[in-house]
């Protein structure tokens, strides 16, 4: 609660300061030029939220601090031992004690994680995590270089996907999928994006289709160089770039779990196909691109179509 600078000198302060000083009594000119002066210096209190001075000449002082507020305290502060906002902060020079130290931010955290499962993610495409095989997250951790939080955590996520599945006290296991499963994801996947790039087709125009450009032919250079995981990256993100322009934001996520999923291989058989099945592939992406670019409906029907009807046939294939 504020005080005034009267009430907060205490009821004893006018006496002590009479045995101290015995002011000379004015005369009725001095009373009405002092009144005069308090008048105008209350006016102008008023005006701009300032004290001036009191009738014995001193600077009265502005509202009080309670017990135990800092030097400084605006109005509207919480400074009576509440926690300080979230984030770094800097004492002013009256604060007592050392400064607070600062959070550990998540950021570097969650970027260590969004690594791991990166490496994770690929190492399934590739194969160099087996189907059926058991994986600690510690011995995971000393492979990447980081503390089994993150890998443990990147695992979980992948848990959740269906990509690997936990074992109690042992690890996770990387599930293991037969052609069956990886024909109906691949199914599944015509039967979501067919139907949109052909509606597409007939509804975007030729120039945000050639913005696409870029991504086809990154497709070409990650096929190029023969690495299955880079592929499907590049796979992944030239069709999420397709569907976007439908403007359905489920449709983009659906899908794209859907394509992640069919990009992982099957058990018993090789990793991937090779760099030429790969170049292949991206080749009916620069196809299809020319075709939409050129308004060609026919050519563009006949390359979905074989496109998602090669994703059928090539179980396994990171590609499609």
């Amino acid at each position: 609660m504020k005080h005034s600078a009267q009430g907060a000198a205490g009821p004893g302060a006018g006496t002590a300061a009479a045995a101290v000083r015995i002011p000379v009594q004015p005369s009725a000119a001095d009373v009405a030029r002092d009144r005069d002066r308090d008048e105008s210096q209350s006016r102008g209190q008023n005006r701009d939220g300032s004290r001036g001075q009191g009738r014995d000449g001193s600077r009265a002082r502005g509202p009080m601090r309670g017990a135990g507020e800092p030097d400084g305290a605006a109005r509207g502060e919480h400074t009576h031992g509440e926690p300080s906002a979230p984030g770094p902060s800097v004492p002013g020079p009256s604060a007592p004690g050392p400064s607070t130290p600062r959070p550990r931010t998540p950021v570097q955290r969650s970027s260590v994680r969004g690594q791991v499962l990166d490496a994770l993610r690929a190492a399934l495409v590739t194969g160099e995590l087996r189907p059926g095989e058991v994986y600690s997250a510690p011995v995971l951790g000393e492979r990447f270089g980081v503390s089994a939080t993150p890998v443990r955590e990147a695992m979980q996520q992948l848990a959740l996907e269906g990509a690997v599945e936990v074992v109690p006290n042992r690890g996770f296991r990387v599930v293991e999928r037969g052609d069956r499963e990886l024909a109906e994801l691949a199914e599944v996947r015509a039967l979501i994006e067919v139907p949109v790039w052909l509606r597409l087709a007939r509804t975007v125009p030729a120039e945000r289709w050639a913005e696409l450009r870029p991504l086809a032919e990154a497709t070409a250079r990650a096929a190029s160089s023969g690495c299955p995981a880079t592929y499907a990256e590049a796979d992944r993100a030239f069709h999420r770039a397709v569907l976007a322009l439908a403007g359905n934001e489920e449709l983009v996520r659906i899908a794209g779990d859907v394509h992640r999923r069919a990009q992982w291989p099957p058990a018993g058989s090789p990793a991937a196909r090779g760099r030429a099945d790969l170049v292949a592939d991206a080749h009916e992406h620069t196809a299809l691109l020319d075709a939409l670019i050129a308004g060609d409906p026919d050519a563009v029907r006949a390359l979905v179509g074989q496109h998602f009807t090669g994703a059928r046939q090539d179980s396994g294939a990171p590609g499609l």
